[in-house]
């Protein structure tokens, strides 16, 4: 029992009040009092409810998306980054290429110059050639006038040889030069050009995927704002539901406070015992079982179950017993005025939120004996008759030992 009153006792007002609704419609049904009212709201705060949890769902699945775009876009923003920097350092390496490529090209208008002037040279030559009967080396030796002057005849026409090939050779080497130079210019520059355009090209593919991931990203922010919005909307109207739902509860039981005592109802007819030898207390309607329920969106154990009478309703013994428990609001917590009898064999029942005793700790009562008359003290939200059966202090569902 201090489990439930501790429970109990942290549990919000306005989260009981919204479930335990269905006491008070129970109560209104047979005290015969108009309920429709009651029953709308809390069909509108279930519905309620329920698209709060839907739009929150919504949420956590955009939530989760826009995080996989945020992961995507870092991502490629790393990419872009370091494609930046090397079209960075390719733009840095092809303008000093084209620093050296405009000083090659200048030493070649330079070699361009010098193969003109010795290709210019070489056309001479050979026209002084063409022109003048140059003798053979024959006809220069059978004119000499003596063998010094044959040597000298024949150092002069070997350096006039010499002379002539070193021109030819030099237009060769300029020319081939020349056209090294114009191949590994337009070389290299096509090269460098060539990456710094396919750079470029990467670079462009990944801004375009960036802005595209960021197009979506925006537009799932932009729905998950608008469920945001819808969601904090439904937060209010379930507020208000419960605020409404809370001041209907509050309103039944000051009116019922303000009687100065409770009135006895007739004890009704008996039910037949069941095959464990058991009757039921009351006579009403289980409006919550035994076992886990939902209040308020978590879990609870319910240790009983709750017969909704109206208040007033006298309480019977369930079957012989004696009263060994007997216990006021008080000091009770949730339970308020409750008493629990022992059957023998280890069975004992237990019957809470009493607003008066009819019996006393240590009587020995009769199967069907008033014990106490039914109201809503402790924790409750309308008259009922919170009923529990315990084996050997441990509590068991009690439908069982009452059908």
């Amino acid at each position: 029992m201090a489990e439930l009153s501790d429970h109990a006792r942290t549990r919000p007002r306005r989260a009981r009040a919204a479930a335990s609704l269905t006491f008070v419609l129970a109560a209104a049904a047979l005290a015969g009092g108009a309920h429709a009212p009651a029953q709308d709201l809390q069909s509108q705060l279930d519905q309620k409810k329920t698209q709060l949890q839907q739009r929150r769902d919504q949420a956590g699945v955009l939530s989760t998306t826009i995080q996989k775009y945020n992961d995507q876009i870092s991502v490629l923003e790393g990419q872009v980054a370091t494609l930046r920097n090397r079209v960075a350092i390719v733009s840095d390496e092809l303008a000093q290429k084209e620093a050296e490529l405009k000083a090659d090209e200048q030493r070649l208008v330079v070699l361009r110059a010098r193969l003109k002037r010795s290709l210019k040279a070489l056309s001479e030559r050979l026209v002084a050639i063409y022109k003048s009967d140059q003798p053979d080396i024959l006809t220069v030796i059978l004119n000499a006038h003596g063998f010094d002057d044959l040597l000298t005849r024949y150092d002069y026409l070997k350096r006039i040889e010499q002379n002539d090939t070193a021109v030819a050779g030099r237009v060769r080497d300029l020319r081939d030069e020349a056209r090294g130079t114009v191949k590994r210019v337009t070389a290299e520059r096509n090269d460098i050009a060539a990456r710094k355009a396919e750079l470029e090209r990467a670079q462009a593919e990944l801004e375009s995927k960036q802005s595209a991931l960021d197009a979506a990203r925006a537009r799932e922010q932009g729905a998950l704002d608008q469920v945001k919005q819808s969601e904090q909307e439904l937060e209010g109207d379930v507020s208000k539901l419960q605020d409404q739902i809370a001041a209907q509860i509050a309103a039944a039981q000051q009116a019922a406070a303000s009687s100065s005592s409770v009135p006895v109802l007739p004890a009704g007819p008996v039910q037949g015992q069941s095959a464990e030898g058991f009757i039921w207390p009351v006579n009403g309607p289980v409006v919550s079982p035994f076992g886990p329920r939902i209040i308020n969106g978590g879990y609870e154990n319910h240790p009983g179950i709750d017969i909704a009478v109206p208040s007033g309703t006298p309480i019977r013994a369930a079957a012989d017993g004696t009263v060994i428990l007997e216990q006021s609001e008080a000091t009770s917590g949730g339970y308020g005025n409750y008493t629990c009898i022992d059957h023998g064999g280890g069975i004992s029942t237990c019957y809470a939120h009493q607003s008066s005793f009819s019996v006393s700790l240590g009587d020995h009562v009769q199967q069907g004996q008033v014990i106490g008359i039914s109201d809503c003290t402790g924790y409750c939200f309308g008259p009922h008759l919170h009923f529990e059966v315990r084996i050997n202090g441990v509590v068991t569902d009690p439908i069982p030992y009452l059908s």
